[in-house]
């Protein structure tokens, strides 16, 4: 397994960071705060510009070489600079089709797991900065609630991507939905629903996520379960560490961020099922890594009763009056001594 350092987290004084740069003939202005990233600089221009992060030239900000992403700003002293950026915006240039968004999430297998070292994921949950996200995530999220919650369940978060779908078939239209969907994906979320709210919490943008599910037959069916509401990537955000000594960032699915939304859930009651254990890096104890689904169409895939196998344990647990008391790391292995008692 790879060794994961956390990038050492300074106390920043989160002092406004004013900025001012022209681009196409016009005169902008930003600002950040101490404990952002040049990752946050890059993402402010592109929210001003409409010119994404990789085709942005930055002239004039420091001497030489733009720092890498994971640079603290507060650390270049750069207030009250002013640069030029050059690029071109989304929209202006001759797409590429396999660039497109809605084909399917790039499967990066460079995961990390913070499950076993607790002091990596507490410098997570205390970066300034990722709780500033969190709060400026759950200001901006608005839930559209497609079926009442109802009192007293606890709350599964269900990624859809590789987790209970192969995604590439779907898209691409070379497998039927119903083919593309993991073995006992209906008869899972029907056997957890009667104690569960479900949401589902996926890295895609929400008119592609959206189409998924109908085509999965997930909303607007007859079958035994309802899907609560549902999150996309807008209310994901990156976050910085070091993988064997070489910077990593990757998004996150915050669960503080449903919690602020829901008071009525919390570590106590939630889990978080995905194929990715760094979707879980601010959360690790709620979350449980299931292993990817892919090539739907062998005969392998089509034996797989991972989703069986997640509805007995689930089940097994939802009675647990705490769920901060488990380790669902070691799911398997609970399952295995039910079976053996």
């Amino acid at each position: 397994m790879a060794t994961v350092l956390l990038l050492e987290d300074e106390i920043i004084p989160e002092t406004k960071i004013p900025l001012t740069f022209k681009w196409s003939g016009r005169e902008y202005k930003v600002d950040l705060l101490g404990s952002d990233r040049v990752y946050d600089l890059k993402t402010s221009l592109m929210s001003l510009t409409k010119v994404p992060p990789e085709r942005q030239k930055i002239l004039g900000l420091v001497k030489g070489k733009l720092p890498p992403d994971q640079e603290r700003i507060a650390d270049l002293r750069i207030a009250g600079k002013s640069f030029t950026l050059i690029g071109t915006p989304e929209g202006d240039e001759i797409k590429d089709p396999s660039k497109l968004e809605f084909l399917p999430d790039v499967v990066n297998d460079l995961d990390v797991d913070f499950t076993d070292n607790p002091a990596a994921a507490a410098v997570y949950k205390n970066d300034q900065r990722n709780i500033r996200k969190v709060k400026e995530a759950t200001e901006k999220l608005q839930i559209n609630i497609i079926h009442p919650l109802r009192d007293g369940k606890r709350l599964l978060v269900l990624d859809i991507d590789y987790t209970i779908l192969d995604t590439k078939p779907l898209t691409s239209g070379s497998l039927p939905p119903a083919e593309c969907a993991r073995p006992g994906l209906h008869e899972f979320l029907e056997a957890i629903y009667p104690y569960y709210d479900i949401c589902i919490w996926s890295q895609t943008s929400w008119i592609w996520l959206e189409a998924k599910l109908v085509e999965l037959g997930m909303v607007g069916s007859t079958r035994n379960y309802q899907i609560s509401f549902v999150l996309d990537k807008t209310c994901m955000f990156t976050v910085f560490t070091e993988r064997d000594g070489q910077p990593y960032a990757h998004h996150v699915k915050a669960l503080q961020i449903v919690w602020n939304h829901f008071p009525r859930f919390s570590a106590k009651n939630t889990i978080h099922v995905d194929d990715l254990s760094r979707n879980f890096a601010l959360n690790p104890n709620e979350g449980l890594k299931i292993h990817a689904f892919k090539n739907a169409h062998t005969e392998q895939a089509q034996a797989d009763r991972e989703l069986h196998k997640l509805a007995r344990y689930m089940v097994h647990i939802a009675t647990i009056e705490d769920f901060r008391t488990l380790r669902h790391k070691v799911w398997k292995h609970e399952l295995r001594r039910l079976t053996q008692s």
